[in-house]
């Protein structure tokens, strides 16, 4: 199994029923038989933690934090070399902030990002992209 970054879209598209699920299900069931850690940088993270606590509200929120402590899902602090990266990729492709963290913590895992937001086309030259949908 690849090192594997997820960008929020995917992680929230598997808490909202969303296309896509059933491939992340299926990451995470890998990532646990293998033993391997699925990344997601902290920025990305917190974006997935408001959308299901501005959703679903404090049970919403409570889920996420449940799934990151019982499942291979390994929420990545960011530290000056990923917030330099983040910053240049963010600039070359016009990439939204987070998306620019995403981008630059696959770069530094040298993983596929697995990603439903179109604007990750622009890194495709730098990074291999996973759709989701």
């Amino acid at each position: 199994m690849k090192p594997t970054v997820l960008d929020a879209s995917a992680l929230l598209a598997m808490f909202f029923g969303e296309p896509g699920m059933e491939k992340m299900r299926e990451l995470f069931h890998k990532a646990s038989e293998a033993d391997r850690p699925v990344f997601i940088s902290a920025v990305n993270w917190a974006e997935v933690l408001y959308q299901m606590e501005r959703k679903q509200g404090k049970i919403g929120y409570d889920t996420a934090r449940q799934f990151e402590r019982t499942t291979p899902l390994e929420a990545v602090p960011v530290d000056r070399e990923l917030a330099e990266a983040a910053a240049l990729l963010k600039n070359k492709h016009h990439l939204g902030l987070a998306d620019a963290f995403a981008a630059a913590l696959a770069m530094q895992k040298k993983a596929e990002l697995i990603a439903g937001d179109k604007e990750f086309k622009a890194v495709e030259t730098e990074i291999k992209v996973v759709w989701l949908k």
